[in-house]
């Protein structure tokens, strides 16, 4: 019998694995290798790069146990070649084979490394999510729009999840109305599970603060769980704590409140820890038994197996060249405030602050602060993309580059959006505290002590006019701009340029 590599990446962390499903213990040797190209290609949070590399370890320690030839390689040892294709190289050779399995990355720069990889190396369909390729792309064929929404329900249908016969659960396939409360005055849980390092994890948070510390990022306190027996805690706490008003207040933002009532499961999903439908149906399970309400089951359940498979299903048929896509031409540089450099705008501050201590925020801050300013401001995808991919700590390409460069950005010029998701300060002020204390007035709407968010917005919407004004979605917001006196739309230009030209020299705004 022919002996085989099963090469297990550091987000394939999943037992059922397909590689795994169709590889021979008894003959087949597992290959999973710590190396710097996939933390250094581009500069990863190193709590992310630390979940990532303890989560590996126990996963071969549990490979073994399960009787499986394990060949591990830690970053740091002597022979590390720091590529995965070098890996591969280095135990075929040690091995006598150039046979290798493995389930397909979710990441187009690593398929094709391992397509040109001198091995005989044979790709199978990573089964954990619910939408094969095939099953997207014949969705998707034919369709003027590839909107998430008709997906989500042929989603529904597919899994049985909230379903009542033929119809959905509540006769409603969307409870999203029910979905944007504003800030609570009183968060009662402080947040997700907490998990203490063990040894192993300590030492890989030695090795990591010594081998990346330069990067963005606080790596410690480190508290995320590194194994499933963890990821399910975290999982049931949330369902048993947070899930009952997550709904409610799954857009708000509070600067003390990091967490609010949110899962932070999605890092366990997207390593491998956690699958799709498990969780779906353990909130289905305690919807049924009446501890959560519908908006609360709907709106999570609709996150996996509506957006998730989504954006991957987008990420696969636009192809790899989809991260390269600049339809609004912006090519501004990405400003330091990103990187922690100073903003006089408390609610960039806060989120940036949020994302460099815990490698974490929710996908309002992410879309609707860092997101929106970015795309106000005119800042090139690509680099916004890339910041995004670096630091989150649930950030892999397939589920990254498509919220980014498709709903965050447009960049991909209406695939995912029907419009741009851009909003003034009015929205931020609505659904957070952040403009409380700012050195700006959110109601200001000209002059030095203005919103940066309120002049940048009327600003895009003019610049992008052609594009836009026959857009169904936006023509309201163009009335509104012409209705205005032409002195005042002038100062409001004015306005915005010297944001923007202060942003283009490097000040801080």
């Amino acid at each position: 019998m022919v002996r085989r590599l099963v090469l297990v990446l550091g987000d394939q962390l999943s037992e059922g694995l397909s590689a795994l499903a169709q590889a021979d213990p008894a003959h087949d040797v597992v290959v999973m290798a710590e190396v710097m190209a996939e933390g250094t290609y581009v500069r990863h949070h190193p709590k992310k790069i630390a979940l990532v590399l303890a989560a590996m370890r126990k996963f071969a320690k549990h490979l073994q146990g399960l009787g499986w030839q394990v060949a591990y390689t830690e970053l740091d040892d002597a022979d590390n070649t720091q590529s995965i294709v070098g890996e591969l190289i280095r135990r075929a050779a040690q091995f006598d084979t150039a046979h290798v399995l493995a389930t397909e990355p979710a990441e187009w720069r690593v398929i094709e490394a391992l397509r040109d990889a001198p091995l005989d190396v044979r790709l199978l369909q990573d089964d954990r999510f619910l939408a094969s390729h095939q099953m997207f792309a014949d969705w998707a064929e034919g369709r003027k729009q590839l909107r998430m929404e008709y997906f989500y329900r042929d989603m529904r249908r597919l899994t049985g999840l909230m379903m009542e016969g033929d119809k959905p659960a509540g006769d409603k396939w969307n409870f999203d109305h029910d979905n944007r409360k504003a800030a609570p005055k009183d968060v009662t849980v402080s947040g997700p599970l907490v998990f203490e390092p063990d040894a192993d994890t300590l030492a890989v948070l030695d090795l990591v603060e010594a081998r990346f510390g330069d990067h963005f990022g606080q790596l410690r306190p480190f508290s995320y769980a590194v194994d499933r027996a963890g990821a399910l805690k975290a999982l049931d706490f949330f369902i048993a704590h947070a899930l009952p008003k997550f709904g409610d207040y799954q857009d708000a933002m509070l600067s003390d409140h990091r967490f609010l009532y949110h899962a932070v499961i999605s890092p366990y999903l997207n390593i491998g820890l956690l699958g799709p439908l498990e969780v779906c149906r353990a909130v289905e399970a305690v919807w049924k038994d009446g501890h959560v309400p519908i908006n609360a089951a709907e709106g999570f359940i609709r996150q996996i197996i509506g957006w998730r498979e989504y954006v991957r299903g987008i990420y696969f048929l636009e192809g790899p060249e989809y991260v390269q896509r600049n339809a609004l031409e912006h090519g501004a540089d990405l400003p330091a405030l990103y990187w922690g450099g100073p903003t006089k705008m408390r609610c960039l501050s806060k989120a940036v602050e949020q994302t460099e201590a815990e490698a974490y925020a929710h996908h309002i801050q992410r879309l609707m602060v860092t997101g929106n300013f970015a795309l106000l401001a005119g800042v090139d995808p690509h680099q916004v993309h890339e910041w995004y991919l670096a630091v989150y700590l649930d950030a892999f390409e397939w589920v990254e580059a498509p919220n980014t460069v498709g709903m965050s950005q447009f960049a991909d010029g209406g695939i995912i959006a029907s419009k741009p998701y851009v909003s003034s300060g009015a929205y931020i002020n609505r659904m957070s505290d952040y403009c409380k204390g700012c050195h700006y007035s959110v109601t200001q709407k000209t002059g030095e002590g203005a919103c940066p968010f309120n002049t940048l917005y009327w600003h895009f919407l003019d610049r992008h006019r052609a594009r836009f004004s026959n857009n169904a979605r936006m023509g309201n917001m163009y009335r509104t701009w012409d209705r205005m006196d032409e002195d005042k739309r002038a100062t409001v230009l004015s306005d915005a340029q010297t944001v923007l030209d202060r942003l283009g020299a490097g000040e801080p705004v």
